[in-house]
């Protein structure tokens, strides 16, 4: 499983690059611009081609979103499944009752392993220095020992994927280091290619 999470701002290409992502095999994309209202997310997701939606996971308006696109899922960030406190399964059950699925963020594996709430995949960072915040240190984590789907952020691309593999991780997630390249449809499958192999 490669993840990649949309940049914060969107550009003037990122559509037309989204739609290639998509076509050289993308599977999960993350819509996360958490300065943009909802009408901007709908703009977004109305630019999108429909039949790619049930590839993306959206990091807000999760019920709105939910309600009037055919998503994959959602994804809750760490704050905000802190915040849910006792209210977290009942929260995840109101959107896979309904056919969507739910992803999660976390920065340090006990509180991963920990988890009694199950999730369809969980998010761990830093693996590596992070590629789009340099000052975000990598911490090497090692998830060998504990039996979930993580996928592993932070420092990602194709040179470092089979690292990631190798401590355990069941997928990567990339966004510096797909969105940064000079082609970021060229970086993806250089990514996916590296992934397969590792793999094997």
């Amino acid at each position: 499983m490669i993840i990649l999470i949309s940049s914060e701002k969107t550009s003037e290409s990122e559509i037309e690059t989204l739609h290639q992502l998509f076509e050289a095999g993308l599977s999960h994309f993350h819509l996360r611009k958490p300065d943009a209202s909802l009408d901007e997310h709908i703009a977004y997701l109305n630019m999108v081609d429909s039949a790619y939606h049930n590839r993306i996971m959206t990091h807000n308006f999760h019920k709105e979103l939910c309600n009037q696109f055919n998503i994959m899922g959602v994804h809750l960030e760490e704050a905000m499944w802190r915040a849910q406190g006792d209210r977290l399964e009942d929260y995840v059950i109101s959107f896979t009752s309904k056919g969507n699925i739910v992803s999660s963020s976390y920065h340090e594996p006990q509180d991963l392993a920990s988890q009694a709430v199950r999730f369809a995949y969980t998010l761990l960072s830093p693996v590596f220095s992070a590629i789009s915040k340099s000052d975000m240190q990598g911490r090497g984590f090692d998830v060998r020992h504990i039996n979930k789907d993580i996928v592993g952020m932070g420092g990602i691309n194709a040179t470092t994927t089979p690292e990631a593999l190798k401590l355990g991780f069941k997928g990567v997630g990339a966004l510096g280091g797909i969105w940064n390249a000079d082609d970021p449809v060229v970086a993806f499958v250089e990514m996916k290619t590296a992934f397969a192999k590792a793999n094997t």
